[in-house]
């Protein structure tokens, strides 16, 4: 059973920074794409990032040039350092990746950008 386990969310003044780091479990395949989504009360969940395990980025218009996605494939780990957050950051932060054609989901973490 894949898992995938989320850390790094929590509270943090607008201009602030947090990263958060998503490992995979239980799966000896590697992550052909790894990405994170976020959901805020009401709204849909959107891709705000995504690498490739070769190396090919994308990203959300609002969060580029302040957010940046890397990985480690040997630890089947990746992050998303977001820098100069903005109240209208603040979601539920879900990690996600595909092996092998699956689908997996993180639990989600929450991110509030406050004063």
């Amino acid at each position: 059973q894949v898992q995938l386990v989320e850390s790094g969310g929590g509270w943090v003044q607008p201009g602030g920074s947090l990263r958060l780091s998503c490992a995979a479990s239980g799966t000896g395949a590697s992550m052909d794409y790894m990405g994170w989504h976020r959901q805020a009360p009401g709204n849909e969940r959107d891709l705000v990032a995504a690498i490739t395990a070769s190396g090919l980025t994308n990203y959300l218009d609002s969060v580029k040039g302040r957010f940046t996605i890397s990985k480690d494939n040997a630890k089947k780990t990746w992050w998303l350092q977001m820098n100069n957050l903005k109240p209208e950051d603040t979601a539920v932060y879900y990690c996600s990746g595909i092996a092998s054609g699956r689908a997996y989901w993180g639990q989600g973490t929450q991110v509030t950008v406050s004063s």
